[in-house]
């Protein structure tokens, strides 16, 4: 089968297409032909080594596809099954050894690529307004790279919970798609200052809770945004890592909450994935949730859907196809 491993931590061209052989299950786990593969900025943090895994490794960890074979234990599956996952290693490649208890069902109705779209942003986004901060009517969220794949996901479900979502985004373009989304203010960071700007449009009262997958370039301004006790939930770090700072500015700016949560933690039990993958799928269906994919790449260009990636040209999600 054909897959991108990365070999040694790097750049983009780090992601190199090799022939390996299919993998064989192990007892607990099942075989995946996959149809669709999603793209991630986790993919980046471990292709370039911020998150370490032993070498070589096959980079990415969300896809959707169909059983090919299961192991001696796995008795939910049978070969033909739909099914999708996220959290895995593995998935840059036509086929992946998935355990059986990550993989969820796919509704017939759900299209291969929608499954891999909805996945890792659409059960983060779940995540991020249920449960790290359940957003309520009436409430306001700052919500950076609005028009990213987890930003737009996040102003369509912040919308239906009635709260009011200021947005931020890089050009005109991607202001009208985080309208189109939800949005009720879009503040185009490169033509406005997004702090002087938030704290006109809130009367200097502060915004609830910032939801920032940005990081090194958004989070101190971000701060000074909360209200008293607000909540700063830092899902990502898409312009770099946060630098160290000392706990006491969380006191002095209000006594606020910081949080950096990751959707691993949120899927951990069977339970809970089983939950937040159909109230997504459930969502979809019911036309609540529209996934935005902007491109879709084949196995072999996943060096450039990276490059895309990190220079922030897509909108939306992005997948390869074996």
């Amino acid at each position: 089968m054909k897959a991108i491993q990365v070999q040694k931590p790097g750049g983009p061209e780090a992601l190199t297409l090799v022939d390996l052989p299919v993998p064989r299950p192990k007892p607990n786990e099942a075989v995946v032909k996959i149809a669709a593969i999603g793209v991630n900025f986790i993919d980046v943090y471990f292709r370039e080594g911020r998150y370490p895994s032993p070498l070589p490794f096959i980079d990415g960890q969300e896809a959707a596809g169909t059983v090919s074979e299961t192991g001696s234990e796995v008795k939910s599956l049978k070969p033909g099954d739909r099914v999708a996952y996220t959290g895995v290693l593995g998935a840059y490649a036509e086929y992946a050894a998935v355990p059986a208890d990550r993989l969820v069902p796919v509704p017939d109705k759900i299209s291969d690529q929608q499954a891999a779209a909805a996945m890792l942003q659409g059960m983060t986004t779940h995540y991020l307004v249920k449960s790290t901060y359940p957003l309520k009517r009436g409430e306001t969220a700052l919500v950076h790279a609005a028009a990213g794949g987890i930003g737009l996901l996040l102003m369509q479900m912040g919308r239906e919970i009635g709260a009011r979502l200021i947005g931020t985004v890089g050009n005109e373009e991607k202001a009208g798609l985080a309208r189109q989304a939800g949005a009720d203010e879009v503040i185009i960071y490169t033509q406005q200052d997004f702090e002087a700007e938030t704290k006109r449009l809130t009367d200097n009262k502060g915004v609830d809770v910032v939801y920032d997958g940005v990081g090194q370039t958004t989070f101190e301004k971000g701060l000074n945004l909360l209200r008293p006790r607000g909540y700063m939930v830092l899902f990502g770090g898409a312009s770099g890592p946060v630098p160290p700072f000392d706990p006491i500015k969380l006191s002095q700016k209000g006594s606020l909450f910081l949080t950096r949560p990751s959707l691993l933690h949120y899927i951990a039990t069977r339970e809970e994935l089983e939950q937040r993958s159909s109230d997504v799928f459930n969502m979809i269906l019911a036309g609540k949730l529209k996934l935005r994919i902007s491109q879709v790449y084949r196995l072999e260009e996943a060096q450039q859907a990276h490059r895309d990636l990190e220079a922030r040209k897509t909108t939306g999600k992005i997948l390869l196809e074996p």
